[in-house]
């Protein structure tokens, strides 16, 4: 079982986050917390199936690189496959009775990340909006993907904030995406999880409505969920990250002119998450090197998860333990404020 923490009403929810974000007030919002039936994190299969469905949210069922679920589960609603489809993307799975329902969200489709395709572009426009500090500025060489940087390392709070509420934006979609799937299973377990940047949507959609949220590789999404101005439950532990830590995405260190990152376009600059993280040291236990190719879904299926870890073995466990993230600081060089034109 997993506690979650829901809003009073959808209303009261966006409510509270529009006086926060107009007047820069916090509004009283009363959290209901509730028990329900979500993934249990601490078993290696549990994470393994979902990291194939976070896979499968990249592709089509008749893809060779479909991972097969062995009938457990029923994929019930595809979603951004349409021919014109050029963003937010992924499937819906559910098990046979309906009585849970997970939605899995695609990540970056890029030559570095993954495979590329017609949802690159406004993958890495949502990239670099969400996981830079100031508008994927990383020097005077960059186009920067919006105006809100001034001079120096000063950066224009409002303006950053008034980008990430663009409805062209994978969050408000995400949103749309989960009134959608409640309608239809009005009576089932919603859980979300999503790989790389489909983790960090899925654990932003996962705050809004209370919901268990488990991630892979996700870069850091706490200062987006600042800069959405979400309202923070009482408690995010209902959200689990999974990533190793020769990923430099996931680490946070995938950043400065010279990086892998960089040189892709990419202004991947976060490294702090809300709630728990499961983190893999394959750098100091398995011999990995830092390296952005271990970023892929596929490489942590197949290299991490398939077959037991032997650190926790040792102590009676089957994966690392879940914990909170401590002292975690980014974008600290940057000032931010209101800076007049």
């Amino acid at each position: 079982m997993v506690t979650v923490h829901r809003p009073s009403s959808p209303a009261a929810h966006a409510q509270a986050r529009l006086r926060s974000l107009r007047f820069g007030e916090n509004e009283r919002l009363d959290w209901f917390p509730d028990e329900i039936e979500g993934p249990d994190v601490e078993v290696r299969e549990t994470l393994l199936e979902l990291a194939k469905m976070t896979n499968n949210a990249y592709v089509e069922p008749d893809d060779p690189a479909w991972y097969d679920l062995e009938g457990r589960w029923n994929v019930s609603y595809p979603f951004g496959w349409d021919p014109d489809a050029d963003g937010f993307r992924g499937n819906v799975f559910a098990t046979p009775d309906n009585s849970t329902v997970v939605v899995s969200i695609k990540g970056t489709s890029a030559g570095m990340f993954g495979s590329g395709g017609v949802t690159a572009k406004k993958d890495k426009l949502n990239d670099n909006l969400l996981f830079s500090c100031c508008c994927a500025h990383v020097d005077w060489t960059w186009t920067t993907v919006c105006g809100c940087y001034k001079s120096g390392w000063k950066c224009d709070q409002t303006c950053l904030e008034d980008a990430l509420i663009s409805e062209s934006l994978f969050y408000p979609i995400g949103t749309n995406l989960y009134n959608n799937v409640t309608y239809l299973y009005p009576h089932s377990n919603i859980w979300i999880i999503g790989h790389s940047l489909g983790g960090a949507l899925a654990s932003l959609i996962g705050v809004t409505f209370g919901l268990p949220v488990v991630t892979f590789e996700s870069p850091g999404e706490r200062l987006a969920a600042t800069r959405l101005h979400l309202p923070s439950p009482p408690s995010t532990h209902h959200v689990t990250h999974v990533y190793h830590t020769a990923d430099p995405i996931a680490m946070g260190t995938c950043n400065g002119v010279l990086s892998s990152c960089a040189l892709g376009g990419y202004a991947m600059e976060t490294a702090c998450h809300l709630g728990k993280s499961i983190v893999y040291d394959t750098v100091s236990n398995s011999s990995w090197s830092v390296d952005v190719r271990t970023h892929g879904i596929v490489n942590v299926i197949e290299r991490l998860l398939a077959d037991p870890w032997p650190p926790s073995v040792e102590i009676g466990r089957e994966v690392p333990e879940a914990v909170a993230e401590s002292d975690c600081v980014e974008c600290f060089n940057w000032e931010f404020g209101d800076f007049p034109a």
